[in-house]
């Protein structure tokens, strides 16, 4: 990270994983962004679950974003607060979850968006097309609660 940001030379007052993955799956609104054909940007927000360390989101195939990703899946998420920043790069590519267990989770997950009329049963991402399911992996990780001492990058394997 560039001079100044975080604490150089030591994890003392940076975040831990942790901290910033309970602010994930707490969430209800996630901006994600893509990348147009011609290279323009693309953001949209959505609903969507953190479920084992990945970000799962319906919606369907024909949306710009899903049809912008099938072309360049890389992406980028971002959590609605510029000041308690929590921003996630990766790839997203269409996904499925068998009823039992990962679509029992992830409809559990989802109960969140129950009060707002959306509520996913188990077996909603089982069909063959996966019922528009997507699954961004991450690469890495931004975050930072109190800028700039606290800004921590994260990095994954893949």
């Amino acid at each position: 990270m560039p001079e100044g940001y975080g604490l150089p030379g030591t994890t003392d007052g940076l975040l831990d994983w942790a901290q910033v993955e309970a602010r994930l799956v707490a969430a209800t609104h996630y901006w994600l962004a893509s990348v147009r054909p011609d290279g323009r940007p693309h953001v949209v927000p959505r609903w969507g679950v953190w479920v084992d360390g990945r970000f799962w989101y319906d919606g369907a195939p024909t949306t710009v974003h899903a049809r912008n990703l099938t072309g360049n899946p890389a992406c980028t998420l971002h959590l609605e607060s510029g000041a308690e920043a929590v921003i996630v790069e990766g790839t997203s590519s269409p996904a499925r979850a068998d009823a039992d267990p990962l679509g029992a989770r992830l409809a559990e997950a989802f109960a969140k968006y129950a009060a707002m009329g959306y509520s996913p049963g188990p077996d909603s991402w089982s069909g063959e097309d996966g019922g528009g399911l997507r699954v961004l992996v991450p690469r890495r990780a931004l975050a930072w609660f109190s800028f700039p001492a606290d800004a921590t990058r994260f990095s994954f394997p893949g």
